[in-house]
């Protein structure tokens, strides 16, 4: 993010929470909020002092999300299973923690970590956002995604499905609580030469009507509800003051059985 304070104050809208806390580091240049969800953490990041690849990727790219952090118990058994798939990950330890970071070639040019241990989640009100419901990264080779997320990072892999009307193949991995839906052209060639990138968030709540209310009336510009691309959910997107990230709102349809406002199909967060 360029500027924090605004950030931060946008995603405690959004989320309906405040951070759990905010950290400086000035020993990697950045200043960060914090924000604790009930499957994960989201966390934003800000240039701080003379931060210059922060800097450079925000003048190249602009605001967006950044990295993709999976956890596990134990680091170094996971840098040997790394090591046992060519992958030679950079271990970064601080303040309490440690991180295994994949080289970029290996992760497909998306910037993907390995934390060690968990971290603590916080409650949700109802109209707030309760959990990731999955994230979306862009692949230009699909085949080379399912061996660097499924095989390499042994994420499950769940599903592998066709959206004929939208031209798109998508491997659903489930972990932690969560989904890494990979999304690739049905109908164009595979490039592996040319990197993948993360795309957008989608977020579960209780309570999609109260959500939506209370998002609109802070002044976020929103979708109307509408059928989710996955049976029995509703969905609304988030069109805008989400700092560069592709935003939506995932809930199951309510047992009323109401008709959703609006029509169509999910469009991947």
């Amino acid at each position: 993010m360029r500027d924090l304070e605004a950030a931060t104050a946008t995603y405690t809208s959004l989320l309906g929470l405040p951070p759990l806390r905010r950290v400086e580091l000035p020993e990697h240049g950045v200043e960060c909020a914090v924000f604790p969800l009930a499957n994960t953490q989201l966390k934003l990041l800000a240039p701080r002092g003379g931060s210059a690849a922060l800097r450079a990727r925000l003048d190249e790219a602009g605001e967006g999300l950044l990295a993709l952090v999976f956890s596990t118990p134990d680091a170094e058994s996971f840098a040997k299973h790394l090591r046992g798939w060519g992958v030679e990950a950079s271990t970064v330890a601080g303040a309490g923690s440690r991180y295994l970071t994949l080289p970029k070639p290996d992760a497909r040019g998306v910037s993907l970590a390995v934390l060690e241990g968990q971290r603590p989640a916080a409650p949700v009100e109802e109209a707030g956002i309760e959990a990731l419901d999955h994230v979306v990264v862009m692949s230009s080779d699909l085949e080379s995604s399912r061996r660097l997320y499924g095989d390499i990072l042994g994420l499950r892999l769940a599903l592998d499905r066709t959206f004929d009307a939208r031209g798109t193949r998508i491997l659903f991995f489930r972990v932690g609580g969560t989904t890494v839906e990979v999304v690739a052209s049905s109908s164009e060639p595979p490039r592996p030469d040319k990197p993948d990138r993360l795309w957008g968030l989608a977020y579960r709540v209780r309570d999609l009507e109260a959500a939506h209310a209370r998002l609109r009336a802070a002044g976020f510009d929103l979708s109307e509800i509408r059928k989710g691309a996955k049976r029995g959910t509703r969905v609304c997107t988030v069109r805008s003051e989400t700092h560069g990230v592709a935003t939506l709102l995932i809930a199951p349809e309510s047992e009323s059985g109401i008709q959703d406002a609006g029509a169509g199909t999910q469009r991947s967060a």
